[in-house]
């Protein structure tokens, strides 16, 4: 019974909490009882809260006893990733030299999923600082895919999709500067969606981001929950000078509108890419069923040429600026990928940032064209399925060769680049039982779009009834280790 509560999708436990038919406390020791047993070998998250977080439910519990009006999201436990502030816990980045680094307040996100009624259970893992796409850093070794332990759950945004994917929590935080929110999702089968850049505010910073690549999202089971999600967080804030202001309306009721004939452009390579062919026969297959549900739908290629030099100096550069100053007296802390990253962006020249600024114009101005003529671009999210949980890459996909591990992740970055939003949802699965994503992208500032789109897929091939089974869990009731 409990873990059948736990796999409910969130907009259901919602509506089930509000109306007294589900007590918070319940949803929560459900919840932890899962993670309990289930992390000490997923290795989703960095820090718990467990008695406090049950704390909070009676609290909320006891506001619903007195019928006092109570958010959206009551008494739903939320992880949060853990490059993201809560006040109270460590912010570690998954890096050692910040282990002992105590957030002072809440980020924006954060402060109004809260606000909504949601309570932080504790913090996901992340490869360190969300540096590359499979989740595994030297503060908790690898998170593991809940549908195969030898494969990665993705990043970075690992441990928030495995703790999804697995029933450990409804709703979990994500960002996404290079596909950190779709590619978890693809690889676990879950909903992620990154929004318009600055949709979602990302502050308050410390030191303002100067790379203009990330965004916060959520990653849910469903395509509904990820709307009553951003329904809470959206809308401007003084302490990010790029966040957008509120759309003025609402994406759940946007989803209860019906969808206009769309025109789609299908791509299966965006002319560069080099995809596995259960990868591709899958994506191909769920792009298919828009043309089933009336929409039309044109294969596309040489949509652009291939951003990722430009996308890595932007981001090397904006990761140097995050540890620069921790270089010198924490150097053989940190991870030896990770630094290697870190250090060539400091090098990055003024010339080289000045170029791939004119690559990022020219990919903004060609889908610009692109979204003249078309309504939606799908894709498929990743080049292969989940990747070794331990970050053991072969340099060679589909039989060929490739030079550059962002080769496995070829359809998101461009589109952190462009700013465009962009979601994944669940296309089938390989013949090793792994999930496979079809990536949505829409055109500027219409997430809603995308939503609609990603609803109505939904719908025609529903998947929020299939989950995997439980990997190396510890009897019911067992303590976390």
């Amino acid at each position: 019974m409990r873990d059948d509560v736990c796999f409910r999708p969130a907009h259901e436990l919602a509506d089930l909490v509000r109306s007294r038919q589900l007590s918070p406390v319940e949803l929560m020791e459900a919840c932890l009882d899962r993670i309990h047993r289930l992390d000490p070998v997923i290795r989703a998250f960095v820090t718990l809260r467990s008695e406090d977080a049950l704390a909070e439910a009676r609290q909320t519990a006891d506001r619903i006893a007195r019928g006092d009006e109570v958010g959206p999201l009551a008494g739903l436990p939320l992880a949060v990733k853990d490059l993201e502030d809560v006040a109270g816990l460590p912010t570690t980045y998954c890096s050692l030299p910040f282990k002992d680094n105590v957030a002072q307040r809440d980020s924006v996100q954060v402060a109004r999923l809260k606000a909504a009624g949601a309570i932080v259970v504790g913090k996901t893992t992340t490869p360190e600082f969300g540096y590359t796409f499979f989740c595994r850093n030297l503060l908790t070794g690898a998170t593991l895919n809940p549908w195969h332990p030898e494969r990665s759950p993705g990043g970075s945004s690992g441990g928030s999709a495995a703790a999804i994917a697995s029933g450990m929590v409804p709703l979990a935080t994500a960002s996404d500067a290079g596909g950190s929110i779709r590619i978890p999702a693809a690889y676990t089968g879950c909903f992620g969606i990154k929004p318009q850049f600055g949709r979602v505010p990302m502050g308050p910073f410390d030191v303002i981001p100067w790379g203009g690549l990330t965004c916060y999202g959520p990653i849910t089971r469903t395509v509904m929950d990820a709307a009553l999600y951003l329904d809470a967080v959206v809308g401007d804030h003084p302490s990010d000078p790029h966040s957008l202001p509120h759309p003025r309306y609402s994406y759940v009721e946007r989803l209860r509108e019906p969808l206009p004939r769309l025109r789609i452009a299908w791509s299966p390579t965006l002319g560069y890419a080099v995809v596995e062919p259960e990868v591709l026969r899958e994506a191909e297959a769920a792009a298919r069923a828009f043309q089933e549900l009336g929409h039309e739908v044109d294969e596309v290629e040489d949509v652009f040429p291939d951003p990722a030099w430009a996308w890595g100096i932007v981001e090397g550069g904006a990761m140097w600026m995050r540890i620069a100053d921790k270089v010198e007296k924490h150097h053989e802390e940190f991870g030896r990928g990770f630094l290697a990253m870190a250090e060539r962006g400091r090098h990055v020249t003024q010339e080289q940032y000045y170029r791939a600024q004119k690559v990022r114009a020219d990919l903004v101005n060609r889908l610009w064209q692109l979204f003249e003529r078309y309504d939606l671009l799908l894709t498929p999210t990743v080049a292969t399925e989940a990747v070794d949980a331990r970050g053991h890459l072969s340099m060679e996909i589909a039989g060929r060769q490739v030079e550059n591990p962002l080769a496995y992740i070829p359809f998101t970055y461009p589109f952190n680049l462009s700013g465009h939003p962009a979601a994944t949802v669940r296309a089938g699965f390989t013949e090793a039982g792994l999930p496979v994503g079809l990536q949505i992208v829409g055109p500027r500032l219409r997430e809603d779009l995308v939503l609609q789109a990603a609803y109505a897929y939904e719908q025609a091939r529903p998947w929020a009834h299939h989950w995997p089974r439980d990997i190396g869990a510890q009897p019911s009731g067992a303590s976390p280790s």
